[in-house]
C-alpha cells in the first residue's frame, strides 16, 4: 500500500480538537491559532476523503467517520511518540545493543562489573561479550562480528584503531605453601628451575620473551601450554607448575589459594587495550560505552592494583 498523505501534525490537529471538542483549546494546546488548527484539520479531511467534525456555530462534534478513525489515529500517534523516544535515546547514547570482543579472563573478571555499571546509568543499553581468542580480536573487529574489542596488546592494521587503556603486571601465581610465595617479590633468575604452565599461545609467546635478551640457556620457557587461564590456574593450585599472568586475573586465582607474586628487575607489564573499526561507523551505543569503559577501567585497576602499585623499570613483551 502507498503511504498515507496525511501528517502527524494533522493527526495530532485531529485528535486534539476531539479531545477539548474545540479549535481555541486545542490551538492553546498546541501553540497554535485557531485557524492554522483548522486549516490543519481541512487538509487532513481532503487527505482521507470525509468530514472529520460535524461543526456550528456553538460547537464542535466528532462525526460518525470521525469517530472511526479516531482510534487509529491515536494509535499511530502513539507509535510515532515511542519512534520519537527511541530515535532520540539512540541519538544520545541511551540505548541499543553493544557487541564487545574479549577474551576469557577479561570476559570474566573485568567486562561483566562494567557491564553492571554502565546498567545504572544506561539502562536501556545492551553490552553483549563476544568471546574471542586472543588472536581473534582484532578481526572481530574489523569483520564487523563486533562493534569493540577489549583485550591485549596487539598490532592492527588500518581497519581498526588501538587506544591503551591501562597497563597491568604480569605476577607469579603460586600456591601459599610454595618456597617461593615466602619472598615478598621475585627475580627472574628465581623462576629459571621452576615449572610454568602458560595459557595459550599468547601467552607463551609472552613468557618466553620477559627475558628474551638473556642466554639460551637461562630464558624462562613454559614446560606446557594450555588453552585457556582457568586450566593453567587449576594446574597451579594443585602445585603442578607455576603461571604468569596479569595481575587482573587475582578474582580467578585468589578463590583457587594462589597468591600473587611481582616479578621484577625488570617488571613487565600487559597492555590493556580498546579496539575500534577505523573506517566503519559503529552505533551511538558503543561509542557511549567505549568512553564509559576507558573511565570505568582506569578506575577499577586504581582499586583492584593499589597493593602491587610501584615504580621499577618496565617492559612490554615485543608485539608479533
Amino acid at each position: 500500500m502507498p503511504l498515507p498523505r496525511f501528517s502527524p501534525r494533522q493527526l495530532e490537529a485531529f485528535v486534539t480538537v476531539a479531545e477539548l471538542r474545540s479549535f481555541s483549546a486545542a490551538g492553546q494546546r498546541l501553540a497554535l491559532t485557531p485557524s492554522a488548527v483548522s486549516q490543519l484539520v481541512a487538509e487532513l479531511e481532503t487527505a482521507v476523503g470525509f468530514r472529520l467534525f460535524d461543526r456550528s456555530t456553538r460547537k464542535v462534534a466528532v462525526s460518525s467517520a470521525g469517530r472511526d478513525f479516531l482510534g487509529p489515529a491515536h494509535t499511530a500517534l502513539d507509535h510515532l511518540r515511542r519512534a520519537d523516544t527511541a530515535a532520540a535515546d539512540v541519538r544520545n547514547r541511551a540505548a541499543g545493543v553493544v557487541r564487545v570482543a574479549t577474551t576469557q579472563a577479561l570476559a570474566c573478571v573485568v567486562l561483566p562489573a562494567a557491564m553492571k555499571a554502565y546498567r545504572a546509568e544506561r539502562p536501556k543499553v545492551v553490552v553483549r561479550i563476544r568471546d574471542a581468542a586472543v588472536e581473534q580480536l582484532v578481526d572481530a573487529v574489523a569483520t564487523g562480528d563486533a562493534d569493540l574489542g577489549l583485550g591485549p596488546d596487539r598490532t592492527t592494521g588500518a581497519d581498526v584503531t588501538r587506544t591503551a587503556l591501562l597497563d597491568s603486571p604480569w605476577v607469579l601465581w603460586c600456591p601459599a605453601d610454595h618456597p617461593l610465595a615466602a619472598k615478598p617479590s621475585l627475580r627472574w633468575r628465581d623462576l629459571r628451575d621452576q615449572p610454568l604452565v602458560a595459557a595459550g599461545r599468547d601467552h607463551e609467546r609472552s613468557v618466553a620473551q620477559m627475558r628474551a635478551e638473556q642466554p639460551e640457556g637461562t630464558r624462562i620457557v613454559p614446560v606446557e601450554v594450555v588453552d585457556n587461564i582457568t586450566t593453567a590456574l587449576g594446574l597451579a593450585a594443585q602445585g603442578l607448575a607455576l603461571t604468569l599472568s596479569p595481575a587482573y586475573v587475582a578474582a580467578l586465582a585468589e578463590p583457587l589459594g594462589l597468591v600473587m607474586r611481582r616479578v621484577q628487575a625488570p617488571e613487565v607489564m600487559r597492555q590493556v587495550c580498546l579496539y575500534r573499526p577505523a573506517q566503519r561507523t559503529i552505533p551511538p551505543a558503543a561509542e557511549g560505552f567505549a568512553e564509559f569503559l576507558a573511565d570505568w577501567l582506569r578506575a577499577w585497576q586504581a582499586a583492584r592494583e593499589a597493593p602491587i602499585a610501584s615504580n621499577p623499570p618496565k617492559i612490554r613483551p615485543r608485539r608479533r
